[in-house]
């Protein structure tokens, strides 16, 4: 399946729905996510971002975890709501989380401290243009994707569950699955308010 990249712009949408009925296997999904990884641009070429892709039992544990950490801090009242929202995300196929790798950035503050500042902001952005590129391929394939963050709250349970290394910053969490409903009509602000053209 191949399609202009404009179209995909348009093709990619938050998918809450999620099915776990794909053509392509596992392997063809994580072959997708490494891809981009591989390709995606980053300050200094640090390459800092790092991904971690759950499946199967993995998947499940996962969103097992946000729920605990999150019935500490939910009110009672509330619960109900929130464990229908969590329990929506474990209908898919897998879940990428997306991290900094916060060792890679310090030292590239110490080797160019000219740049030192601005170090963790472009590995946000970098982190963010993978986050984006994995969505698109995920598009491209009819899989339906959406964008989590949970993180602070779960960062210590994660990284003791799945053995992760204390200098990986959680940033994101993304559960896909095939679509089993369409996304909402999205409407837009006018265009003339977002953009201006010198020239």
């Amino acid at each position: 399946m191949s399609e202009d990249l404009s179209s995909l712009f348009v093709k990619r949408r938050s998918i809450y729905h999620l099915g776990n009925e794909t053509a392509l296997a596992e392997n063809d999904i994580t072959e997708i996510i490494t891809h981009a990884l591989k390709f995606c641009p980053s300050a200094f070429n640090s390459q800092s971002a790092r991904v971690v892709v759950l499946y199967g039992e993995h998947y499940h544990k996962f969103w097992d975890i946000v729920l605990t950490e999150l019935s500490k801090i939910v009110p009672d009242d509330k619960m109900p709501q929130t464990i229908e929202k969590v329990k929506s995300f474990t209908t898919g196929i897998g879940t990428i989380l997306f991290f900094e790798d916060c060792t890679t950035i310090e030292n590239l503050q110490k080797k160019f401290p000219l740049y030192s500042e601005n170090f963790p902001k472009w590995s946000l952005q970098s982190n963010g243009m993978l986050q984006y590129m994995i969505w698109l391929a995920l598009a491209e394939h009819g899989i339906g994707a959406s964008l989590q963050h949970y993180n602070p709250l779960i960062d210590d349970e994660v990284r003791l569950a799945f053995d992760l290394p204390e200098h990986w910053m959680l940033l994101s969490q993304m559960p896909f699955g095939s679509i089993s409903a369409p996304a909402d009509e999205k409407s837009f602000l006018p265009i003339e308010d977002r953009l201006k053209v010198f020239g």
